[in-house]
């Protein structure tokens, strides 16, 4: 049976929620990113949802391409209007949306508490466990990149501000079938969880209640701080910064600034030896292994030697997106 009850239709309307004003899903569509975009230009109010089976065209930040097989993968963009929400603060729903399928999808594949991680500054990732410790489910290993996010916004800071943030996850997705190139980078859900099946709908369902109860609580001034920062795999650990520059720079991530969702990167010419790093700064973060103590004592902004490990999962082409 496949994972998404199917009907002859090339798309099935939903019924709308006070929370969801409209949502449709399609068998298969170029980009889900497209058709909300167009239905916030056409006045439909938020929130809006596209769920898409396959998509054609799928894509990532900075252009990047993003595929999956059809019914293995997660695929959906929301559309807000979000005229309650601070244009300093757009970028806090594209995090909202991350926390929203994080919880859900461990609820789904039966995963510990922020077993799913945060890669600044738009992965869904999960760490192996270390060698000697398969099955503690304590990670230390190699990460491996199970979704993506990205936010795209128009008209922030006028009067019809409108965001569209995509999300795709790789759901009931076997590793024998994960493509050749990207298969030591990637994970699933299902691989996640030892092999558990993973229904789409029920994932969907969860995603949803979640992130009704996120949004609202946005929409009153209160943005989760606590997660979002306990998730962030990347803090602690040496990254690559590329396309802020001619050329590419290695530093040790210090933390995550809640204020305006920036990287915070240790730089010893910067006040107080720390830099933020913004999303649109950059074209491509590395993630390097764990920072040793030899780096921890490193002064601060000292740009590291060590060439960034195999566990990044950061590709042109991705297996994961929206």
């Amino acid at each position: 049976m496949p994972p998404w009850p199917r009907r002859n239709r090339q798309a099935d309307r939903q019924p709308v929620t006070p929370f969801i004003a409209r949502q449709e899903r399609f068998a298969q569509i170029a980009s889900t990113q497209d058709v909300v975009r167009g239905w916030l230009a056409a006045g439909t109010p938020e929130v809006c949802l596209a769920v898409a089976d396959e998509q054609a065209a799928g894509r990532g930040r900075s252009g990047r391409t993003w595929v999956a097989p059809p019914g293995r993968a997660l695929l959906l963009s929301l559309g807000f209007r979000p005229t309650w929400l601070g244009p300093e603060h757009a970028w806090r729903l594209a995090a909202t949306v991350s926390l929203a399928m994080a919880d859900a999808a461990e609820d789904a594949a039966g995963l510990r508490d922020r077993a799913i991680r945060l890669k600044w500054p738009n992965d869904l990732v999960v760490e192996d466990d270390a060698p000697g410790e398969a099955g503690t489910g304590f990670g230390g290993g190699a990460v491996r990149k199970l979704g993506g996010v990205l936010g795209e916004t128009d008209g922030l800071g006028t009067a019809a501000p409108q965001v569209v943030v995509g999300i795709g996850i790789n759901a009931d997705w076997a590793a024998g079938e994960f493509p050749a190139d990207l298969a030591a980078t990637m994970t699933s859900l299902r691989e996640a969880s030892g092999g558990r099946p993973i229904s789409l709908a029920i994932l969907l369902d969860g995603f949803l209640s979640r992130l009704e109860a996120r949004v609202e609580a946005l929409r009153a001034g209160r943005f989760d701080v606590g997660d979002w920062v306990a998730r962030q795999l990347t803090t602690g650990r040496l990254v690559r910064l590329e396309g802020h520059g001619p050329v590419a720079e290695e530093r040790l991530a210090v933390g995550v600034d809640p204020a305006t969702g920036a990287l915070l990167v240790a730089d010893d010419a910067a006040p107080g030896g720390e830099r933020a790093v913004h999303a649109g700064e950059v074209t491509r973060i590395r993630l390097a292994d764990p920072a040793s103590p030899a780096d921890a004592a490193r002064p601060a902004g000292a740009v590291a030697t060590r060439s960034t490990s195999a566990a990044d999962a950061t590709r042109s082409t991705s297996a994961a997106g929206a």
